[in-house]
C-alpha cells in the first residue's frame, strides 16, 4: 500500500467508476501518445494500459514507481520518476500528445502554465483538479470566477466542464470537491498578436482586477494615454478577441513611445 504524502498534496482516486469516466473522457486516437501526470497508486495507469495508445507516465514518488513497477513491470519503459514542472519534455516526446491525470490540488496551476508552455504539441487535456480551479478555468468573462487562466488556457484551448467529484472517492479525502475538465487544443497555432505581450497584458490586468484597464495598463505603458471605450473596463468584462485586441494596441502604443 502507497502511503499518501502530504508534501505532495497526494489523494488517490480510489472509485473504480469515475477513473472509468475520466479515461473514457480523453479524445484519443488509436496510436496516439498520451502521458499520465501523477499515476499515484495506478488507478487511471490500469486502464490506460489497456487502450492502444503509447503511454508515458510521470510519477515522482519512488514509493509510487515502485508500486507500479512491481504490478506492471512492462511499464518499465514507459514510467519516468520526474518532476513534470522541471523535466525535458521536449526531449522525452517529440510528436503531438495527450495529457490526463489527477493533478496534486497545490501544483495545479504550475502545470497548466507548463501546459501553456506546451500547447503546441499538447492536443488535450483530462483532469482532475479542485472544483473552484476547475470552476475558474472554465468560466466564461463576466463571472467572478474569471481570471488569469481562463483567459490564457481559453486562448489556445475549447475548455469544458465534464463533472463533480466528493472528496469520499478518494484516499485520503481532500477538503474540498474536485472537478473534471477537459481541454481541446483550438485552431488557433499562433494568436494574432504578439503572444509574450499578450500573456503580460492579461496577467497584469487581473493582478489588478478591480481597476479599470486604463489604471492597470500603466505598469507597462507608464505614459497611458488614450480615450478608447476598451480602456475604461475591468479584465474580467473581456473575452480572448478584446484581449488580443488590446495586447495589439498596447503594442502600438509601446512602438510609438520608443
Amino acid at each position: 500500500m502507497v502511503r499518501p504524502k502530504k508534501h505532495l498534496g497526494q489523494h488517490f482516486l480510489t472509485d473504480g467508476s469515475i477513473a472509468r469516466r475520466i479515461v473514457d473522457a480523453l479524445q484519443f486516437s488509436e496510436g496516439d501518445t498520451v502521458l499520465e501526470i501523477g499515476a499515484g497508486t495506478g488507478i487511471l495507469t490500469g486502464l490506460l494500459l489497456q487502450q492502444d495508445i503509447r503511454l508515458f507516465t510521470v510519477e515522482i514518488d519512488r514509493e509510487s514507481v515502485a508500486h507500479l513497477l512491481k504490478k506492471w513491470p512492462a511499464l518499465s519503459e514507459m514510467l519516468i520518476e520526474d518532476d513534470f514542472l522541471k523535466m525535458d519534455l521536449d526531449r522525452m516526446i517529440r510528436e503531438p500528445y495527450h495529457v490526463i491525470g489527477n493533478f496534486p490540488y497545490n501544483i495545479s496551476s504550475q502545470i497548466f502554465f507548463r501546459i501553456l508552455d506546451q500547447r503546441m504539441r499538447i492536443s488535450s487535456v483530462v483532469c482532475t483538479i479542485q472544483k473552484e480551479v476547475a470552476d475558474r478555468i472554465t468560466s466564461p468573462p463576466g463571472s467572478r470566477q474569471y481570471g488569469i487562466l481562463s483567459v490564457l488556457l481559453r486562448a489556445y484551448f475549447d475548455t469544458e466542464y465534464l463533472f463533480t467529484v466528493k472528496p469520499g472517492s478518494f484516499f485520503p479525502p481532500p477538503q474540498v470537491t474536485s472537478g473534471v475538465i477537459r481541454l481541446v487544443r483550438n485552431g488557433f497555432e499562433k494568436l494574432p498578436c504578439n503572444e509574450k505581450l499578450f500573456f503580460r497584458v492579461v496577467k497584469t490586468t487581473f493582478n489588478q482586477r478591480r481597476k479599470m484597464l486604463r489604471n492597470s495598463l500603466k505598469s507597462i505603458l507608464l505614459n497611458l494615454d488614450g480615450n478608447w471605450e476598451l480602456l475604461t473596463k475591468r479584465p474580467e468584462e473581456l473575452d480572448i478577441p478584446e484581449f488580443i485586441e488590446l495586447t495589439r494596441w498596447v503594442e502600438t502604443q509601446l512602438a510609438a513611445n520608443r
